[in-house]
């Protein structure tokens, strides 16, 4: 792998000036316990299989999290090179700025600030060799043959398309290959989450559905609204992903997701990916969220809807995640009822960032006593099994 930094093409003037977070080593190592050979075990499942995040931010974040905004407004988010080398992931979704953020001005989700952020970050890759773009299931399968990490792009919410269909085509076009419906707020296709009437899928989410199916976009349902998650099951062609969320029956709070909205993506074909996104996916059992409580929301979901339909999307970045909702709690509405008692973290133990996540999820797996092809289905097949039914597979 050559050296690069993000944008070091660009003249010095133009590159964005801030004190950027490490991309490892931000806080202490985590300890899964496992004894040598668990250990080693869990290291060969990591190089042996196709490992997938379904979605995280791969990106480096200032230290200072109150400069995200102004980082963000320069459509210029710095990848993670080194860290991405030492994560042990083949693929990973890559939302980029998601529904917190934009480029040039304070609302987000603007149609040209996605065109300019998509390019940007593109033309930043075409300038190193060892993070590319993944557009097909065989872009996949190449980055693990290769060596290197396959980044896959993605938005959080359809909300910049606003009521034109054919800019679906076109994002998909641009190298889009992911896109949920709506991000907690309400917009044309659907409710969000933290609405207090749902009132699920609109005729124009409808249109978009069949749309998103007929170009190959994947579709996700993690911030979208309960009805609206059944809406899209019952309407779609094509497996459905919920790339990052839990389970509310373990903890009871709008972000995570009723049981049969878990079991209407299973019976589409498609995966459900475990966040560790903090103060989310907490658990009773678990209440100071670390990998232990994201692990129970991975069990209850596999039991529920069957091991074939998991797998895990942390959400994590590189930087004070914490921090970051901390920043931008203040530009995000607030979601329906309150959380029960937790306490604060800081970070969440064990799933902190993309550099240490797979290994410590292959970990957690191995000691909880999974067998290779579980852990290798949960590790990436589940998902590759899912977007087979999704992506066109062209050939040159």
């Amino acid at each position: 792998m050559s050296e690069y930094t993000s944008y070091s093409y660009l003249p010095e003037g133009d590159r964005p000036e801030f004190d950027l977070d490490p991309e490892f080593d931000r806080v202490p190592p985590y300890d899964l316990g496992l004894d040598p050979a668990q250990a080693r075990r869990a290291e060969q499942l990591l190089t042996d299989n196709i490992v997938i995040s379904l979605h995280d931010h791969p990106v480096r974040f200032p230290r200072d999290m109150s400069q995200t905004p102004a980082y963000n407004r320069t459509a210029r988010q710095h990848t993670a090179f080194e860290g991405l080398r030492r994560s042990g992931m083949t693929c990973v979704f890559d939302n980029m700025m998601d529904g917190t953020a934009c480029v040039t001005g304070q609302a987000p989700w603007r149609w040209d600030d996605i065109i300019a952020d998509l390019g940007m970050r593109q033309a930043d890759l075409a300038h190193q060799d060892h993070v590319c773009v993944a557009r097909t299931v065989a872009d996949i399968e190449a980055a693990k043959r290769s060596g290197r990490v396959a980044l896959v792009f993605g938005l959080e919410a359809a909300t910049p398309i606003e009521n034109e269909l054919d800019r679906i085509d076109i994002l998909f076009g641009l190298g889009l290959r992911q896109i949920g419906i709506a991000y907690s707020d309400s917009n044309a296709l659907g409710s969000g989450l933290s609405e207090p009437t749902d009132g699920g899928l609109t005729l124009f989410g409808r249109k978009a559905v069949a749309r998103m199916n007929a170009v190959g976009l994947a579709v996700d349902i993690s911030h979208s609204s309960d009805r609206t998650g059944l809406d899209v099951c019952a309407a779609t062609r094509a497996p459905v992903l919920m790339t990052h969320a839990g389970a509310r029956r373990l903890w009871d709070i709008p972000r995570l997701k009723n049981d049969p909205v878990l079991r209407a993506v299973a019976g589409t074909g498609g995966v459900i990916g475990m966040s560790a996104a903090p103060h989310t996916t907490i658990s009773y059992e678990h209440r100071r969220h670390t990998i232990d409580s994201v692990m129970d929301h991975f069990e209850y979901i596999a039991g529920l809807v069957g091991i074939e339909h998991v797998a895990f999307g942390p959400d994590t970045l590189f930087g004070d995640h914490v921090g970051l909702h901390t920043t931008f709690a203040a530009m995000l509405s607030g979601a329906a009822g309150s959380a029960p008692d937790h306490p604060r973290v800081e970070y969440v133990a064990g799933l902190e960032s993309p550099v240490e996540n797979f290994h410590h999820i292959a970990g957690a797996l191995v000691k909880r006593g999974y067998g290779d092809g579980d852990i290798a289905a949960v590790l990436g097949g589940n998902i590759l099994r899912a977007l087979r039914g999704i992506w066109p597979s062209p050939a040159c």
